[in-house]
């Protein structure tokens, strides 16, 4: 087994429970560096599924892990994002399929082939705004408003995570779309996006490798979102990476300009008004 490859201020969470899925799973919580010097400065959160490839080769799926913590760690010391809280939540092993989708439907790709879904998406979304989500803000000192709230996953987390944007849109508006499932359901997710009643408040980042199975259709997503009237470059950002496959080093690889569009440091102006904010409250 890999070496544990944990950087920087990481807090675990050992099984914590979820009344609502009836389970338990691991969490980590990573603090960006000066968290504990800084007393009274709040941080955004971004939350992540399949938290056991986030931080530590030797939990995550053939020992590659995303290096969220040591990217995150760069960035915040070069000012290219701003400092943020992560919370890594591990997915339930076989109950992913079901927590991951939004639907009740057969996967018709991937290990689970032919695996029947019974759709706890929106129980998923339900554990992580009403269960998780109070305790971290509880915990940590995060600026628990939407606005300040991210959500991001690949393959069927990346579904999860633009799904639960749609559900939750007051929760989570800040969206890591990374090689989602679209092919869910017969492209359940765009079907979705179609029949929004009006555009959402969701910043979205949103990529595919070229070397992934039916990966064009990631461009059908994209088409939808342009259509309901998000704008590309601005509150969407949309990558083809050449040539990259559906793997944990592939999404890895995009962590950096993932974060860097979702959690850009805060202007000068905008740091001000935040720290006057912090002052007439206390």
């Amino acid at each position: 087994m890999p070496d544990h490859t944990l950087t920087g201020n990481i807090q675990q969470h050992k099984g914590f429970e979820s009344r609502t899925l009836g389970n338990r799973r691991d969490v980590l919580v990573y603090l960006p560096a000066g968290y504990n010097r800084f007393l009274r400065r709040r941080y955004p959160v971004l939350y992540l599924n399949d938290g056991q490839n986030v931080f530590d080769a030797a939990t995550a799926f053939g020992g590659v892990e995303w290096g969220v913590d040591e990217t995150a760690q760069r960035l915040i010391r070069k000012r290219l994002i701003e400092p943020l809280i992560i919370v890594a939540v591990a997915n339930m092993g076989n109950e992913r399929i079901h927590e991951y989708t939004p639907t009740r439907a057969v996967a018709e790709a991937g290990v689970q082939k032919n695996k029947r879904s019974r759709g706890l998406a929106r129980k998923h979304g339900k554990f992580l705004a009403q269960e998780l989500k109070p305790f971290i803000d509880a915990t940590y000192r995060t600026r628990p408003e939407g606005e300040f709230t991210g959500l991001g996953g690949s393959s069927l987390g990346g579904l999860v995570t633009l799904a639960l944007g749609l559900y939750f849109p007051d929760v989570f508006t800040r969206l890591a779309v990374m090689s989602p499932s679209v092919w869910w359901d017969d492209q359940v997710i765009v079907r979705m996006v179609e029949e929004l009643d009006d555009k959402l408040p969701l910043r979205i980042w949103l990529d595919i490798g070229t070397h992934e199975p039916g990966w064009e259709r990631t461009r059908t997503l994209r088409d939808a979102l342009v259509e309901k009237g998000w704008h590309l470059h601005d509150d969407l950002q949309y990558t083809e990476e050449q040539g990259a496959g559906h793997t944990e080093s592939a999404w890895a690889a995009r962590v950096n300009p993932m974060l860097r569009f979702l959690f850009p440091p805060m202007s000068q102006t905008a740091a001000v008004k935040t720290v006057g904010h912090l002052a007439m409250t206390r």
